[in-house]
């Protein structure tokens, strides 16, 4: 099966990731067509995987677009669409990864009269998107979609609840190769030195900076912790929100926490920096479709405390692979970070559940075999 990809993005987030995951099997028939240059099209090479960036100039229309923006958008988006539909001619299927990617994607599809499928890495609600561009993403997928792929029974829910068709709809969660998660002791050790983390509590927070990602909730909560406590926060901001990035500075000034939060920036070294640490925190304040950070501190080994909510719930069990915790709540975040602190053997077994879940629930082989099967079930016959 020929298929043809799109993703809007040049850097590697969440979904970016778990594409290369699905385009890989793919790889000796496929295409990644980016409407943006940058890290995410090296990855995609190191990954043998054939790629273009298709797009001269970045899509300015965001989640939170008018209906007057987006219709201004359209003017920038002729060009891209034109060379799409001319491309989606040589391929089987178009996959949409993105938001954007669906509605260019929909336009080309009706004119390459190729069908296509979405992948739904969005909870489609009102505290991610306007009106307008939830009202697009539903109709085009209703419309246009033979398939919409949701990473969780979340972002299903999320969808149907905002009009989407429930035949067209299936849900797959991310995958992961738990070997990319296997680390040596030796550079643990080491990372741990050059950081200066040896002999502390370390609890780890990766996803970009933020609002909603919460990373003044944990350093809310760190202010309530013992001093052997240090925070990571790996990650840095993306789409301007330069100003949070001041504001968490302010707030580690103003609480004196200078010397246990340590801003890390982006890192390529991830299981490394994760097996680094005690414990794993994840703070969102608004659902989260599926939480890949989770299931990567899963796979390392490493306990997890996360905020109650959206696909979050449906990869830990409280008490039993993880901790669960009230989104926008410090002192309960800081009353399981000293319970992790100090119940090391209950933590312990915990942490070892997480590895076993993870492995057995994410592992990519299974994924990709549950994609292939919706694939070859839908479109096999009608594209011979």
């Amino acid at each position: 099966m020929r298929i043809f990809f799109l993703d809007q993005s040049g850097k590697p987030g969440g979904a970016e990731l778990c594409l290369i995951d699905i385009a890989k099997p793919y790889c000796d028939g496929a295409l990644v067509g980016l409407f943006a240059d940058g890290p995410f099209k090296n990855l995609l090479q190191q990954n043998h995987i054939p790629v273009e960036v298709l797009a001269t100039q970045a899509i300015e229309v965001r989640k939170e677009s008018s209906l007057v923006q987006g219709l201004r958008s359209l003017g920038q988006l002729a060009p891209l669409i034109t060379k799409i539909i001319k491309k989606a001619r040589e391929y089987d299927l178009i996959y949409a990864n993105t938001q954007k990617a669906l509605v260019v994607g929909a336009i080309a599809s009706f004119f390459s009269r190729r069908p296509l499928v979405y992948h739904l890495h969005d909870i489609l609600s009102k505290e991610h998107f306007s009106q307008t561009n939830l009202r697009i993403a539903i109709n085009l997928a209703n419309r246009c979609a033979s398939l919409v792929i949701a990473n969780s029974q979340a972002s299903k829910a999320a969808f149907i609840q905002a009009g989407g068709r429930t035949d067209i709809i299936e849900v797959v969660y991310n995958g992961f190769d738990p070997k990319n998660y296997q680390t040596d002791e030796s550079d643990i050790n080491k990372l741990q030195e050059e950081l200066g983390l040896k002999g502390k509590f370390v609890v780890g927070h990766f996803s970009r900076l933020a609002p909603w990602k919460g990373q003044h909730i944990l350093i809310d909560a760190l202010a309530k912790c013992p001093q052997e406590v240090t925070v990571i926060l790996v990650g840095d901001a993306l789409f301007g929100e330069q100003d949070y990035v001041k504001k968490l500075h302010q707030k580690v000034a103003d609480l004196e926490l200078q010397n246990r939060v340590k801003f890390l920036g982006f890192r390529s070294d991830i299981p490394q920096l994760m097996a680094a640490c005690d414990l794993v925190a994840h703070t969102s304040t608004s659902p989260e479709p599926f939480g890949r950070v989770i299931v990567e501190a899963m796979l390392c080994g490493k306990p997890v405390v996360a905020a109650k909510a959206g696909g979050v719930m449906e990869l830990v069990e409280h008490g039993l692979n993880g901790f669960l915790v009230t989104p926008g709540e410090p002192e309960e975040l800081a009353q399981v970070i000293i319970t992790c602190l100090q119940e090391t053997e209950i933590t312990a077994t915990i942490a070892n559940n997480a590895r076993t879940t993870a492995n057995g629930r994410f592992d990519v082989a299974i994924i990709n075999q549950q994609i292939a099967q919706l694939l070859s079930s839908k479109f096999d016959n009608s594209i011979l």
